[in-house]
């Protein structure tokens, strides 16, 4: 190509307009709820669980291949875990994985708040997790 044109179509090349007016919306803190995605609660608390999976083998500095032997699982399914790929694990598989990894889970009972429309699993991580 020769030089010439490529000038012109370099001048021929208009930036997009940014828009005129940017708004923003407030999530309701679970994503897959904001997506109207069906059980909503049950993706979130999978992924809050997995979050705190992938956290413990950051902060000990574990290989993918040391976490997958810790857990014992294939280390296939130990990169869907740390990739947030979590289709295939249910959330009983990975409260068993906090506890190999020696973390004491608590399950908590409650009325649904009012206001409301729904029950759901909430996932709190406290202090030291």
């Amino acid at each position: 190509m020769s030089e010439k044109r490529r000038a012109r179509e370099r001048k021929s090349v208009k930036p997009r307009a940014a828009p005129s007016r940017v708004t923003f919306e407030q999530g309701s803190g679970n994503v897959f709820a904001d997506l109207a995605l069906a059980d909503a609660a049950e993706r979130q608390a999978k992924a809050d669980l997995a979050h705190v999976i992938v956290n413990f083998v950051e902060d000990h500095g574990w290989t993918q291949k040391t976490a997958a032997i810790a857990l014992h699982i294939a280390e296939s399914e130990m990169s869907d875990l740390m990739n947030g790929k979590l289709r295939r694990f249910s959330r009983e598989r990975l409260e068993r994985y906090l506890f190999l990894l020696g973390m004491e889970i608590r399950i908590q009972v409650l009325p649904r708040p009012a206001g409301r429309r729904r029950s759901g699993v909430t996932v709190q991580v406290l202090a030291g997790a």
